[in-house]
């Protein structure tokens, strides 16, 4: 039960998260004003960029950023599909391979479409570690089912 205590905790964390960075996209607005008010505060390159996000999403028109509100709703979706690993981690092992599969890839979309889309470098990076961050939870919770089962069923 140690190892079943492990996983469901790590999963609970992960799904957390994956909420947090979800919602976020929600305020957008809000948020780019608070960053606005405080780019002083950043590194002349970071304040630049943060300039240059505030004016894009200021002149963009709600119906655009309706998008951004299908993307926090998307992550909420997406931390649904851990919930049957949290039941029954062995059965919906599955879930995890496709997980971390995306989190893989994460750095394909930021490093093709970054570049199309005129994304700083260092911002595909801050994309990339979502996955990178993202696939060592799972990666944790996938050795401990492997445990569970070797457990269960005597492998040795």
């Amino acid at each position: 039960m140690k190892d079943l205590t492990k996983i469901r905790t790590a999963i609970t964390v992960f799904v957390v998260l994956l909420i947090l960075s979800g919602i976020t996209a929600f305020p957008l607005r809000t948020e780019m004003d608070f960053l606005i008010a405080h780019k002083n505060s950043f590194p002349d390159a970071l304040a630049n960029w943060i300039q240059a996000v505030y004016d894009a999403v200021k002149q963009t028109p709600d119906v655009i950023l309706y998008g951004t509100d299908w993307l926090a709703f998307a992550h909420i979706i997406i931390a649904l599909f851990f919930v049957p690993v949290y039941i029954d981690p062995v059965r919906y092992k599955a879930n995890l391979i496709v997980a971390m599969t995306a989190c893989g890839a994460v750095f394909l979309l930021a490093f093709i479409c970054g570049p199309i889309r005129g994304i700083p470098f260092f911002h595909q990076l801050i994309d990339c570690s979502f996955g990178l961050i993202g696939f060592f939870p799972l990666y944790f919770v996938f050795k401990k089912i492997g445990q569970l089962e070797r457990s269960k069923y005597k492998i040795k």
